[in-house]
């Protein structure tokens, strides 16, 4: 039975980890929804397996796949990866699977948030996600993690980052969109924030990446590298839309300051030089549900090499087959000189609307 705890992380000495700290293992959901993983997501599961089975190498990784998929991703998996049998309605492990904290003696919990969709009925992608909102406490149950309820409180994993030193960055596009918490303040999110996460310093960055579905998540267009250093998605197009918004993103981070008074480090990554886009082929692999948010030939996917995943020793790099791929390889060497890059072709994974970042979820290791 899962038990959950009648406080919060931040009044019992809990802070949610930099995902750079040291992992016990991963989580990710294998695809299967017909509306993001095109032609029965045959090459989704090729991918999603690559990626697997290199994160699984260096910790322990989990698979979550339904009752239907589990033979599937049993028989593709190596035997490292431990399969989980857990009803879904999608692969974002990142926004439906728990966040997890960490005391100082060592022990982790986690935590459950409302998931609805990105959005619920204002402007969420799909109709029903009951089931993608029972992952987190599923999982926590059938690993007996302690658990901190945070529900109605709705959030995704893919709209925070933390450094694990008091630092959270987050976007207003999506914290404040009106399908998540339109009853709370921004001083009422950035309270529960803070209460949740047990950090000290909330930073609000305008905007994220141009056309991002989940209203402009903080995980595609920055990431924490260690504390006091970000990537930041960067276009120097100014004719493209994507210039602006990493501008204004540029500008806070120029003038703001972290938990601990240190200035930030900013390495500005490149989106890719050629927009990614759905084709005539992919939207012809969809079958979309009622209700569901529908793809378009030519529809700009949210295409950014900053929605890697860093694993212990490893980071895993989306790889668009750009001119700009290189670059991004060499950003992330300057900034992990004690990990190796693993770069990954993602291109099966953009088209269903996020990229490897907003597959995985990591669970930070027990102990000091």
């Amino acid at each position: 039975m899962l038990k959950i705890i009648d406080s919060t992380p931040a009044v019992d000495g809990f802070r949610m980890p930099g995902e750079f700290e040291k992992h016990h293992g991963t989580i990710m959901v294998w695809p299967e929804r017909p509306g993001s993983w095109i032609y029965g997501g045959k090459k989704a599961k090729e991918v999603f397996t690559k990626i697997a089975t290199e994160i699984g190498k260096t910790e322990k990784m989990y698979m979550l796949a339904s009752k239907k998929e589990y033979n599937t991703a049993r028989n593709m998996l190596p035997d490292y990866v431990e399969v989980v049998e857990i009803e879904n309605d999608d692969s974002w492990a990142r926004d439906t699977g728990p966040t997890f904290v960490k005391s100082e003696d060592g022990t982790v919990r986690g935590i459950n948030w409302t998931f609805n969709a990105w959005g619920g009925e204002f402007d969420g992608l799909y109709a029903s996600w009951d089931k993608d909102d029972r992952v987190a406490k599923t999982f926590l149950e059938l690993y007996d993690y302690e658990c901190y309820d945070a529900a109605p409180f709705v959030l995704e994993g893919g709209s925070i980052h933390s450094d694990g030193e008091g630092t959270v960055i987050v976007t207003e596009a999506c914290l404040l969109s009106k399908g998540r918490n339109p009853k709370l303040s921004k001083e009422a999110i950035e309270a529960k924030l803070k209460e949740y996460l047990g950090c000290e310093k909330v930073i609000w960055l305008p905007r994220g990446i141009y056309n991002d579905e989940t209203n402009e998540h903080i995980d595609n267009v920055l990431a924490f590298t260690r504390p006091g250093e970000v990537v930041l998605a960067w276009t120097n197009d100014k004719k493209d839309p994507q210039y602006e918004l990493s501008k204004s993103a540029y500008d806070v981070l120029s003038k703001e300051k972290d938990a601990k008074g240190r200035s930030f480090v900013v390495r500005k990554m490149l989106i890719p030089k050629k927009p990614v886009c759905i084709t005539e082929h992919e939207k012809a692999g969809f079958l979309f549900e009622e209700g569901e948010d529908e793809r378009e030939v030519g529809e700009r996917l949210a295409a950014s090499y900053v929605n890697f995943y860093i694993a212990n020793d490893i980071v895993i790099l989306p790889q668009f087959d750009d001119e700009n791929d290189l670059l991004a390889v060499k950003v992330l060497e300057e900034a992990f000189p004690d990990r190796r890059i693993v770069p990954i072709y993602a291109r099966d994974i953009i088209v269903g609307g996020g990229n490897i970042h907003c597959i995985t979820q990591q669970i930070p290791a027990s102990g000091k």
